[in-house]
């Protein structure tokens, strides 16, 4: 899931400063799992926004919606109808909701409420952590379902660096070393031989090279032409 943290409250201010009437618009996906931008985020933050505005001395409209997806045009496509009513869009979606939103309604301000911050899961309540980056190019099936791109603070593709110590990374003594986590998850398989296996350098040609990346799946075209 796309894990997101909530810009504070002054910041947001500022972004929306110059409208009259904002439309503040939640995601129904990975940031309601995040405790960011549902629909109980997007009420309390529209009611914030109220309350500083009438503190302020200058009351502003500030209505809710909540859409269960920011990121495709069939759930972005009935705010259409409503968009007319307000100066400027506060979006409490992820940073792709944001642009998606930015894209359908060009003549609109779109405002970003969130800070989009990584890939991750929630490992207990209201604790989440980074578990991809994306990179393109999986190695996953060799590293024991633990992924040292986004887990490694070197990103090492070898086994451990010098600086792990008691199964710590040296970064910091609260952060799991993760090839520590990758062999002990391999010797509990009875699979350690397949770490000594060394792995080139990694392609980041798949990662962040040369523009926005894109997937094209030609049967999929095809079945919606059918369609």
């Amino acid at each position: 899931m796309i894990v997101a943290a909530q810009k504070p409250l002054d910041e947001i201010k500022k972004l929306v400063a110059d409208a009259q009437r904002v439309l503040v618009v939640g995601c129904g996906t990975c940031v309601t799992v995040a405790f960011a931008g549902g629909a109980k985020e997007v009420g309390i933050l529209a009611s914030s926004l109220r309350m500083a505005a009438k503190i302020d001395g200058h009351p502003k409209q500030f209505d809710e919606a909540t859409i269960q997806r920011q990121c495709e045009w069939e759930y972005i496509d009935p705010l259409t109808a409503r968009l007319d009513e307000y100066d400027l869009v506060l979006s409490l979606g992820c940073g792709i909701g944001v642009q998606a939103l930015a894209e359908r309604f060009p003549n609109k301000p779109v405002m970003p409420g969130l800070n989009t911050t990584f890939l991750g899961m929630p490992v207990e309540h209201g604790v989440f952590e980074e578990r991809c980056q994306a990179c393109g190019d999986c190695i996953l099936g060799i590293t024991g379902g633990i992924c040292p791109i986004a887990r490694c603070s070197k990103q090492l593709l070898n086994g451990p660096c010098g600086g792990s110590q008691r199964g710590k990374c040296e970064v910091s003594s609260e952060t799991q070393c993760a090839w520590q986590l990758i062999y002990d998850r391999m010797a509990a398989r009875g699979q350690l031989e397949r770490l000594l296996q060394v792995q080139p350098p990694k392609n980041w040609t798949t990662s962040r090279d040369g523009g926005p990346r894109r997937i094209i799946r030609e049967d999929l075209r095809a079945l919606e032409d059918v369609e």
